[in-house]
């Protein structure tokens, strides 16, 4: 379609038509003389910011942080009533991972404790590397979580009470069990037997250190065999099992408790379902390896909430121990 003569006048209002030297070609009208000649379409379309927009910047509200979405009904919770509840959801109860230190706070009075055998690393026995070096992967983690390992083990009261509580540490190399972790809980189990105190151990792990090798492995043997000293000297040993307490840590002192207790939720198991199911060849009954499951199987003894742990392994050291 040819524009017609009054389109084509209206158009030359915005477009100014230039030869190859860059000078015009064509008579500007008289109404467009007060205008420049560089004038183009996209200034019509393009507003530059007034010193009003400057600080927009500054206007902007940072919400990064204070929502969380809840894994287990999909709702998105105000991150200040998740601490507040224990970091347990207020609408589902679902129960969010909580660190080492975090639980060893909840468990002791005044969240007061004295920490034990901070300074065992691990010596890389295999000089194992994949990625990268053992020996790096130790580093990064010892700066990330400010840990040597994937135990914290601590000396303290509970309800009154003296109480030795080693508490893992699911970040520290997915909370796996190597030599140092076996370590501290059995130096936790020797001090249990010299003061005479219980002796309590809150898994979170996803099993033996492939990195250690079979010194990983080993530590299965060495726990169990400082947790039957403790059997024989009638001290009490509580397990806690938290999300997930899977591998070689469930095969041990995970279930050796005298009282076996989980959180609502929790996986707790050996091996991975997609594993089992393709070993077995059928297909896993619905919450397989949950807490809630195996407590209904006789695999543990409780399924307590997060709020109540404490009370509860409190009463039940009453009844282990006495007055």
């Amino acid at each position: 379609m040819i524009p017609s003569r009054d389109q084509r006048e209206r158009s030359n209002l915005f477009f100014d038509n230039r030869n190859a030297a860059g000078t015009s070609t064509q008579p500007r009208p008289a109404s467009l003389a007060c205008y420049p000649r560089n004038i183009s379409a996209m200034a019509w379309f393009s507003r530059e910011k007034s010193g009003a927009d400057s600080s927009d910047a500054e206007k902007t509200v940072r919400t990064e942080g204070l929502w969380h979405k809840c894994e287990g009904c999909g709702q998105i919770v105000w991150k200040k009533d998740i601490d507040k509840s224990g970091q347990v959801c207020p609408k589902c109860e679902h129960h969010f991972r909580i660190d080492a230190r975090e639980r060893l706070k909840m468990l002791f009075d005044d969240g007061v404790y004295e920490e034990q055998d901070s300074t065992l690393t691990s010596t890389d026995p295999l000089q194992f590397s994949d990625s990268k070096p053992y020996s790096e992967r130790l580093a990064a983690m010892q700066k990330a979580t400010n840990m040597s390992d994937a135990l914290i083990s601590g000396v303290g009261k509970l309800e009154g009470r003296r109480v030795n509580i080693c508490a893992m540490e699911l970040k520290f190399v997915g909370g796996s069990m190597g030599s140092v972790v076996g370590e501290k809980i059995t130096r936790a189990v020797e001090r249990s037997l010299n003061r005479r105190v219980p002796l309590i151990v809150v898994s979170a792990s996803g099993g033996a250190r492939m990195q250690e090798g079979a010194v990983s492995l080993m530590q299965m043997a060495k726990i169990s065999s400082a947790l039957m000293r403790l059997d024989e000297a009638k001290l009490p040993f509580i397990s806690v099992l938290t999300d997930p307490t899977t591998g070689g840590v469930t095969a041990s002192f995970a279930m050796l408790g005298d009282l076996n207790i989980a959180e609502p939720g929790a996986q707790i198991g050996f091996a991975g379902p997609r594993i089992i199911e393709q070993t077995i060849r059928q297909k896993l009954p619905q919450g397989f390896q949950t807490s809630e499951f195996l407590l209904e199987h006789g695999f543990l003894d409780a399924v307590v909430k997060r709020n109540e742990l404490k009370a509860y392994i409190a009463q039940s050291l009453h009844f282990f121990c006495g007055a």
